[in-house]
Formats: structure tokens, C-alpha cells, sequence
């Protein structure tokens, strides 16, 4: 099982998918791997020798920020904003939308299950 950027990758697709199942490469960063290492897109991942796999993991290695550097990198740069007190670091911190997104509708993702608030009931008014 071919073990690249320490993540093993699935066998019986096609080496430019496969590629994708490393956090920090998407399809277009497969693509320029594959024509910088010289290997055929379509070809499957079972199918590529030693060779092939060692040339993929040294321009990895060589030119990409991937898994666990790639997500430390993430976590530091939203703890700066928070540190910092900008806009979008107090939205981190209060688990709210950090896009401009509208959350009085929606945002039920963030924002998680609705908190139903008990609301004022009609107090009735006594005959007099």
C-alpha cells in the first residue's frame, strides 16, 4: 500500500484522486504534482512503483504544507486573531459565522440546535 506524506491512500483509484485524501491537496495541487513528478494522472495507485512514490513524496516534502503542519498552521492563525481581538477573531470565539454570513436566519450549522427561549404568554385581563 503505497504510504505517502505519512497518510496511506487508497489503492484502486487513480493517483490523482488518491492524492486528494491528503489533507492540504486538492484536485489542482494533485494535478501539478503528477506533472512535475512525470506520472500519468489516470494511472492507478497500486500500479506505481517505488520510484514514482519516492518522487511524489520529495516534491510534497519539497514545496507543500501538509496534515498535522498544515492544521497547526490553521489553529495558530485563528488563535493570532483571537490574541489579537480583530472582528473576525471574537466570531471564532463565539462560534458564530466569520464570512459576513446573515444569522438571524440560518447559520444553524455554527450555531448549533435552536435554544428555544420560553416566550411571554398573554396575561388576562379580569373583567372590571
Amino acid at each position: 500500500m503505497p504510504r505517502i506524506a505519512g497518510i496511506d491512500i487508497p489503492l484502486e483509484k487513480q493517483i490523482r484522486i488518491s492524492l486528494r485524501y491528503i489533507f492540504g491537496i486538492g484536485p489542482v495541487n494533485a494535478m501539478d504534482i503528477l506533472r512535475e513528478a512525470n506520472i500519468d494522472p489516470n494511472k492507478k495507485s497500486n500500479a506505481l512503483n517505488e520510484d514514482e512514490v519516492g518522487r511524489i513524496v520529495n516534491i510534497i516534502d519539497r514545496a507543500y504544507v501538509v496534515e498535522g503542519a498544515l492544521r497547526r498552521q490553521i489553529q495558530q492563525n485563528v488563535q493570532r486573531l483571537k490574541d489579537i481581538g480583530s472582528y473576525r477573531g471574537s466570531r471564532h470565539r463565539r462560534n458564530l459565522p466569520v464570512r459576513g454570513q446573515r444569522t438571524r436566519s440560518n447559520a444553524r450549522t455554527r450555531k448549533g440546535p435552536r435554544k428555544t427561549v420560553a416566550g411571554k404568554k398573554g396575561v388576562k385581563e379580569l373583567g372590571g
